[in-house]
């Protein structure tokens, strides 16, 4: 299913998006099924992935976020981009050339996958936000090397849960605010304000 083909030849590059503490590193196959991702804030989350907990080793990495085509790696605000990138990217190279999966989906998630997440939609109105964010929204923030997951609908408030490049980033704030919260008002009068937690 994600499982990397020996024989396929792996290409990757680069994308910077508006956090500039991550770069998303971008595959030439699915690495996971499409509509899921893992999100690693930490090594010891990393309990089904020997890759994110491989990229861990490096010292300045705080995060890895697995998706569709795509890992999103954070690191701590001293490093530079320019100096590690080359060696992050050979490093993932290597790993999914040697035909181990990215992640290992037979094997538990460590964190109670998205636990608080993903509460099912349990009204008409929670399902319609859900659906203006997974068609307007949705596809932008993976763009950006990130996740977004519509959490609750309660007395106007909107909770999403941001991951990978999203989550910590300086822009998603106004994001959230300029972008989110005012199509989510225009088009579902019930709300009122949007929030994000964590995952």
């Amino acid at each position: 299913m994600a499982e990397a083909v020996t024989n396929t030849p792996v290409n990757i590059y680069f994308e910077s998006n508006p956090n500039p503490n991550t770069l998303k590193f971008v595959v030439n196959f699915m690495l996971v099924p499409e509509g899921t991702n893992f999100d690693y804030p930490a090594p010891e989350r990393a309990t089904n992935s020997e890759l994110a907990q491989e990229l861990f080793t490096f010292p300045f990495v705080k995060g890895v976020f697995v998706m569709s085509n795509f890992i999103t790696v954070s690191k701590d605000e001293a490093t530079d981009w320019e100096e590690v990138r080359d060696g992050i990217k050979e490093h993932i190279k290597a790993y999914l050339e040697s035909g181990k999966l990215a992640v290992n989906l037979s094997q538990p998630y460590a964190e109670e996958k998205k636990a608080e997440v993903a509460k099912a939609p349990v009204s008409d109105l929670d399902e319609n936000i859900k659906g203006i964010l997974d068609e307007y929204i949705r596809p932008a923030v993976e763009q950006d090397g990130g996740a977004i997951d519509f959490h609750s609908f309660e007395d106007g408030k909107v909770k999403v849960v941001l991951q990978g490049a999203c989550s910590g980033c300086p822009s998603s704030t106004l994001t959230l605010k300029a972008g989110i919260e005012n199509l989510l008002k225009r088009m579902v009068p019930e709300v009122q304000e949007v929030e994000a937690i964590n995952g």
